[in-house]
């Protein structure tokens, strides 16, 4: 009898996930349930066919920058008094244009959701992980919070805001058992990705470009990099805290990949 070696890491009792209806949170939500973790799941949208109605799975409507939203997610949890808490904040959205195709309403918009919902987040779930001694919180940035990336001026600006206020607020309640720690996605079959690659003249060849540039030769699924989140999740990462994840399939590691096809020696 062959066995496939395998290693355990211990989730928290419960785990809130923003951005839950689509794209990474619909995806890890669905793993979360799978591995018996009760999960809270956030968004302005209803939940998604495959969450819908699934045991251990509730659903919160809300927009995620109102804090009526997360004081209705605090009273659920309340109500249920969990052991351990855990925090996802993968909501966001995602603006395409230079800044001079940005109105003001748009810039505030990305602001408000990408940045406020992601602080009130936090600000809503520090209590009860500090009344417990403490839980792990995974903020959703991306590549972009370090990489300049064209006519993604303001999705830029705010996820390098949602990196720094992550590892500002893991040094702030570090003492406290709260691990903070940044997951930065590169370019995923999902929502966001998927919106930007339908503005282009050409669809198509912008996926296969972008597949190009990714030293894989493809753009990553989402349930790949739900994956990452939930390492940090989990006490496998207990070592991590304030640090940043790039879940990119090694797109950032080189200042240029050599696919071969400029006559490199690779």
């Amino acid at each position: 009898m062959t066995t496939t070696p395998s290693i355990a890491f211990q989730l928290p009792a419960v785990v809130v996930v923003s951005g839950a209806s689509s794209g990474l949170g619909s995806d890890l939500c669905q793993m979360l349930v799978e591995s018996d973790v009760t999960t809270i799941g956030v968004d302005i949208s209803d939940a998604s066919a495959e969450l819908k109605d699934r045991d251990g799975y509730t659903h919160v409507s809300g927009d995620v920058s109102e804090e009526k939203t997360w004081q209705h997610v605090v009273e659920i949890l309340q109500s249920q008094n969990h052991a351990s808490y855990g925090l996802v904040t993968s909501a966001a959205i995602l603006h395409v244009g230079t800044l001079l195709d940005t109105s003001k309403e748009e810039l505030e918009r990305s602001l408000r959701i990408n940045v406020t919902g992601t602080a009130l987040a936090m600000k809503a779930m520090l209590p009860l992980m500090i009344g417990v001694g403490g839980g792990p919180i995974v903020a959703v940035a991306s590549i972009d919070a370090t990489f300049a990336e064209q006519q993604l001026a303001t999705y830029c600006a705010t996820k390098g805001a949602v990196r720094q206020l992550a590892r500002t607020v893991a040094m702030d309640h570090a003492r406290q058992g709260v691990r903070v720690n940044v997951l930065s996605p590169g370019p995923m079959m999902a929502g966001l990705f998927k919106r930007h690659m339908s503005s282009a003249t050409d669809p198509g060849k912008f996926e296969a470009t972008r597949a190009n540039r990714q030293p894989g030769g493809r753009i990553l699924e989402a349930s790949e990099v739900a994956s990452a989140a939930l390492f940090l999740l989990s006490n496998g990462s207990s070592a991590l805290n304030g640090t940043e994840v790039m879940a990119d399939g090694g797109l950032t590691t080189s200042f240029d990949f050599r696919t071969g096809t400029e006559g490199a020696s690779v």
